[in-house]
């Protein structure tokens, strides 16, 4: 489905970028890093979501960051174990097992997404999805047409 491949992937960028930039800015949710309720609201403007849709996205989106959140911490943590093994007396064994456990960890939050990505879009009606789909294509062309426009002037 269209909606899917043009929908899922700002929601996913939205809720996996959350958790880590509060991470990045020190813990806060401040620096403008949307926050679930911001994320409802830009949807509840599109949409006009009921106060039942609402609730069930939240619910979603907050699980999804909370679950993402650990995930994350733990892959920066391989990445950092990664970096500090580059020496000339490295481990083979250890560099291998932190380099596979860090591709099942990138399986998992893209599995995970995926599956948020579809639930969310089973809280939406066909016409909410069907409203979504047409602002999301609206976004594409306008984005298109920007590329174009830069590509023109550089040229």
């Amino acid at each position: 489905m269209q909606l899917a491949k043009l929908f899922a992937p700002a929601v996913a960028a939205l809720v996996f970028s959350v958790p880590a930039m509060a991470q990045q800015m020190g813990g806060g949710m401040g620096g403008g890093a949307p926050s679930v309720d911001d994320q409802i609201n830009q949807l509840d403007e599109m949409l006009d979501l009921d106060d039942g849709q609402k609730e069930e996205l939240s619910n979603l989106l907050t699980q999804m960051q909370d679950e993402n959140a650990a995930k994350q911490k733990e892959a920066r943590e391989l990445q950092q174990q990664l970096s500090e093994q580059v020496q000339p007396d490295y481990d083979e064994a250890a560099i291998r097992a932190d380099a596979e456990r860090l591709g099942d960890l990138t399986a998992e939050m893209t599995a995970d997404s995926v599956i948020m990505q579809s639930q969310i879009e089973d809280v939406f009606t066909q016409e909410q999805r069907d409203q979504l789909d047409e602002a999301m294509a609206q976004q594409r062309e306008q984005m298109e047409q920007m590329q174009e426009q830069m590509q023109q002037q550089g040229g």
